[in-house]
């Protein structure tokens, strides 16, 4: 994860820095048809502007706006299908993005064009596993953890997934999302599956009983929360004494609101965001350069500053600041039993495992 400067690589760097030069000096003033680049909106929306959109404005002279959408594939078929195409990049999540790519929604994107990193490493080898689907190119790693108040386990906290499953010695009401997505998952490993092992396991009617029988054994003691505001509010409230989380929300609620939470990296279940490019997309050309722009080593990183979500990209750890480096899921610590979650699996599960779930919630 960390780039080596070495003189053998010298060429490799300099045509690197070329190849960013280059993006910067293409346009000669503000342009009055700008960019349109459609994200989530709320901090995340304002953060990745001043990260990525305000970085290339100033230097390019282009020009880029940001609109919010609340995710999905809908208005993306909409706009392609009919011809009348006004977004140029998108903000995310992998299943919808494969599902829009194999529709033909989206553009195929060159990923040898991308920067290299310092090293002269193609980006094809820099970024991680998955982050380079055929139309998208990943912008952050982030996961879904479990985090408990510290205040709740003064000394011999909680630390593994097991413990959390535990509720005779971490005595306490627990918070899950209301899904089957990581619950399942987390069940198995709280069971003794391996980590290698999960998906293999829960493809199988075995594997799925042994996960709900898991699940039967904390039902007391869940309190279900269905948006990611509620976890650090149920911490907060005293309502459960731990919960799973998305990361970015506890990192928030500890900085910005002093608040007495610790986050347990014990089996995170990592996902991944990306950025893509619509079929069609007016601007097409400088949206492109604008991802090339925001996904060098360097530049991309500089969403930590905001949001605890990580690069994935392996040059771009030295970028990060050693005070944020540590609460990022793509620290190497916070990785050592991480399990990357499979859409693939998930996309092929979900309708009969949902079911399921849903089943299981009735009974309750």
């Amino acid at each position: 994860m960390h780039p080596n400067n070495s003189n053998p690589h010298r060429s490799t760097v300099l045509s690197a820095s070329v190849l960013v030069a280059a993006l910067f000096s293409t346009a000669p003033a503000l342009a009055a048809d700008p960019v349109v680049w459609v994200s989530w909106g709320g901090s995340y929306g304002t953060a990745e502007k001043k990260s990525y959109l305000e970085p290339w404005m100033k230097a390019t002279g282009n020009d880029a706006v940001m609109e919010d959408y609340n995710g999905g594939v809908a208005q993306i078929r909409a706009q392609v299908e009919s011809g009348d195409v006004s977004w140029d990049i998108v903000a995310m999540i992998p299943g919808d993005m494969y599902r829009a790519c194999d529709e033909g929604l989206l553009e195929v994107l060159n990923h040898s064009e991308l920067a290299p990193s310092p090293d002269g490493t193609p980006a094809s080898k820099d970024f991680i596993p998955g982050a380079l689907p055929d139309c998208g190119v990943a912008n952050n790693v982030w996961s879904t953890v479990w985090s408990y108040n510290k205040n709740a386990f003064p000394s011999n906290p909680p630390r593994t997934v097991a413990d959390f499953w535990n509720a005779e010695r971490y005595p306490g009401k627990r918070g899950l999302r209301k899904t089957p997505e990581v619950n399942l998952e987390w069940a198995l490993m709280a069971d003794g599956v391996p980590r290698d092992k999960v998906y293999q396991t829960l493809a199988t009617s075995e594997g799925v009983d042994r996960a709900f029988r898991s699940l039967d054994r904390l039902k007391d003691h869940i309190v279900w929360w269905e948006a990611g505001a509620q976890p650090p509010q149920l911490l907060a409230d005293g309502e459960v004494v731990m919960t799973s989380a998305y990361n970015g929300r506890i990192y928030n609620a500890v900085k910005n609101e002093n608040q007495s939470f610790a986050i347990a990296w014990d089996t995170q279940v990592w996902d991944l965001g990306h950025w893509v490019i619509l079929k069609g997309a007016p601007h097409r050309d400088k949206a492109w350069e604008l991802l090339r722009f925001a996904t060098t080593p360097k530049q991309l990183p500089a969403l930590t500053q905001y949001m605890a979500y990580g690069p994935p990209r392996k040059s771009s750890a030295v970028f990060v600041s050693n005070e944020v480096a540590p609460h990022l899921p793509s620290y190497p610590d916070n990785m050592k039993n991480a399990l990357a979650f499979d859409v693939k699996f998930w996309a092929d599960h979900a309708d009969e495992l949902g079911e399921r779930f849903s089943t299981w919630l009735a009974q309750q």
